[in-house]
């Protein structure tokens, strides 16, 4: 295929996708200021992206606002995505936190450290929302991160939970919506090719290369490859969960069964066949008047 033709396939294909889950969740409304986190990684720039594309077509008025959080990691070339924002005229900020030198006097050498580093993340980057009027954070998560994250709290936190592709945070203030969420890291990845964005890779948590998600990774990949369409129904049970045929108590009322059950019907007159009790059916010309 022509790199022209694939391009644009790839490119509509995303824009497609986003749009939708965007419509199926009502993640973006009228007058929202959406807040879209850049991290430096492919994903967050490919939102951008697709975001910007969306807001020039889309049937209502919204504003995008690039926000990175730079977390003072040694190295980390945070003018190479001031340079692309500004080269992309978008309005922005780069918040200035030093989480780096917390998360690696807190966490043991060796251990990992993207817990920590995500809540403190997550908290700056809250307070920013609530402190500049921003009605919706976006992320970057796509539909594998949604996966890995329901295996992940299967095998190591017993929970049956995933990503959510729209979540009130715990304090109630932000609305946070992940716009990728029906598309696959596969072509997310393809298309930063395609586009040549200025992808930095996290040098801290980065570089461990046995995280517990890269295992479950491996696994799925596995999957998928001896049997190819596995995982488009993995995340098809996302979208499709029967808490009746689960066994959280707090989901379904199993208590209270007997009286939802459906009682048999009482038979108020004889059916054609049945015999007749002559005391207890009189018949027409047996009543006294």
């Amino acid at each position: 295929m022509n790199a022209t033709v694939e391009a644009k396939k790839l490119n509509k294909r995303l824009r497609r996708e986003t749009g939708k889950a965007i419509e199926d969740f009502q993640m973006i409304k009228e007058g929202d200021r959406v807040m879209v986190c850049v991290s430096g990684g492919k994903d967050s720039f490919a939102l951008l992206d697709i975001l910007m594309q969306l807001k020039e077509k889309a049937p209502i008025s919204f504003s995008l606002h690039a926000v990175h959080l730079d977390q003072n990691q040694p190295n980390f070339p945070v003018e190479t995505i001031r340079r692309y924002l500004s080269e992309k005229n978008i309005s922005y900020d780069i918040i200035d936190e030093d989480t780096y030198s917390i998360v690696k006097r807190v966490i043991p050498e060796g251990k990992t450290m993207c817990g920590l580093c995500s809540r403190l993340r997550r908290g700056i980057l809250y307070r920013y929302a609530v402190e500049h009027g921003v009605t919706r954070i976006a992320l970057g998560h796509h539909s594998d991160d949604m996966m890995e994250t329901l295996f992940l709290n299967m095998f190591h936190g017993g929970q049956l939970k995933s990503m959510p592709p729209k979540l009130l945070s715990d304090d109630r203030k932000n609305i946070v919506i992940r716009p990728l969420a029906y598309c696959r890291e596969k072509d997310i990845a393809r298309f930063a090719e395609i586009r040549q964005y200025p992808i930095i890779p996290c040098n801290l948590c980065g570089s461990q290369q046995h995280l517990q998600r890269q295992s479950i990774k491996a696994m799925l990949a596995e999957w998928e490859k001896s049997n190819p369409g596995r995982i488009a129904s993995i995340f098809r049970s996302l979208t499709c969960v029967a808490p009746s045929q689960l066994a959280d108590r707090t989901l379904f009322d199993f208590e209270g069964l007997e009286e939802k059950s459906i009682q048999p019907a009482i038979r108020w007159l004889p059916e054609k066949g049945d015999a007749i009790n002559s005391e207890s059916h009189a018949s027409p010309s047996n009543i006294s008047l």
